[in-house]
C-alpha cells in the first residue's frame, strides 16, 4: 500500500494524535507528579500507565517512519501496526474498565465530566487496529514485500 494512500495517512494521523495525547499526559505526570485534568492516573507495573501508552505511540511512531521510507508498508511493517495497536487496545481497555468504577460510585453524570483518559487511548487504538486490519484486507490482492 502506497504511503500516499488515504488508509496510511489516517493510520497514521491516529497514531500522532495518540502519540500527542499521550505525550502531553506522560509529561504532565512527569514534571507535576499530577494527573492531567484532574483525572485518575492508574499504575502499570509501578509506574503511570500513561508512559506505557507513550511507550506504545511512540513505537507505532518509529514503524509508521520505516514505513514512509519504504514508500509505504510491508507485510511486516503493518503486521507490527496491527500487533502493537492491539495490545495498545487490550492493554488501555483493561485499565478502562478498572476506571468504571467511578461510573457504579458517581453516577454517570459524573463519570461523562470525567471520561477516563485511558478510554480516550483505547479509541484511537482501536480505530489503528480496525483501520490496519482494513489496509491488510484492501492488500491481499496486492503484493507487499
Amino acid at each position: 500500500m502506497e504511503k500516499s494512500s488515504t488508509l496510511f495517512k489516517t493510520i497514521y494521523g491516529f497514531i500522532l494524535a495518540g502519540l500527542a495525547f499521550s505525550g502531553y499526559l506522560a509529561g504532565v505526570k512527569l514534571f507535576t507528579a499530577t494527573c492531567a485534568f484532574g483525572s485518575q492516573c492508574p499504575d502499570f507495573l509501578g509506574y503511570p500507565a500513561c508512559y506505557t501508552g507513550f511507550a506504545v505511540y511512540a513505537i507505532l511512531t518509529g514503524i509508521m517512519i520505516a514505513a514512509q521510507m519504504k514508500n509505504g508498508f510491508t507485510k511486516s511493517l503493518l503486521t507490527a501496526v496491527t500487533g502493537f495497536s492491539l495490545f495498545g487496545a487490550l492493554f488501555s481497555g483493561y485499565l478502562t474498565a478498572g476506571e468504571l468504577s467511578i461510573l457504579f460510585t458517581n453516577g454517570f453524570g459524573a463519570f461523562m465530566k470525567s471520561l477516563p483518559l485511558c478510554s480516550v487511548g483505547f479509541i484511537f487504538y482501536t480505530i489503528v487496529f480496525v483501520l490496519s486490519l482494513m489496509a491488510g484486507k484492501k492488500a491481499e490482492g496486492v503484493t507487499l514485500q
